[in-house]
């Protein structure tokens, strides 16, 4: 079941593509945009995030956090982040316990991957409440950016 606007964010540590540890309660006190995506390299994901690091200037100026999670090893992260030159941190559910505690998982993914991140969008507010979220069935899908932008404003 995936978490609802008015509550409080699932709390996480991850590593990110730069092996350092990541908390969301690192960011309290900014608005947080979580981005999951299935899988790097991929055209859709990479259409996901390469849309954020366009608008990364709209986000920053709002105080605003963004990160990219995915169940790819920190390795991978590692690559696609310095191929699409990512200014926000990729991290890591390589275990897949985040996303699963934001009801962003697959059970069953394409070609018989189980496990694999939905696509899904995520705005935390200054508190870490969610104020925003938007998890996608299909693959095929992007979110909603427009949507999301309102909300960080």
């Amino acid at each position: 079941m995936s978490v609802q606007v008015g509550q409080p964010a699932p709390q996480f540590t991850l590593v990110a593509s730069d092996l350092k540890e990541v908390s969301l309660a690192d960011f309290k006190g900014k608005k947080v945009i979580i981005h999951f995506f299935p899988l790097a390299f991929t055209g859709v994901c990479t259409t996901q995030l390469c849309t954020m690091r366009d608008s990364f200037g709209f986000y920053e100026g709002l105080n605003a956090q963004i990160l990219g999670i995915s169940v790819d090893s920190p390795f991978v992260l590692a690559k696609f982040k310095e191929e699409n030159q990512y200014q926000f941190p990729l991290l890591s559910d390589f275990n897949k316990t985040v996303s699963a505690s934001f009801g962003a998982l697959y059970d069953e993914f394409k070609f018989g991957l189980k496990g694999v991140s939905k696509r899904a969008a995520f705005v935390i507010d200054e508190d870490q409440q969610i104020i925003y979220a938007e998890v996608l069935d299909s693959a095929g899908d992007l979110p909603d950016f427009e949507a999301i932008q309102e909300k960080v404003k």
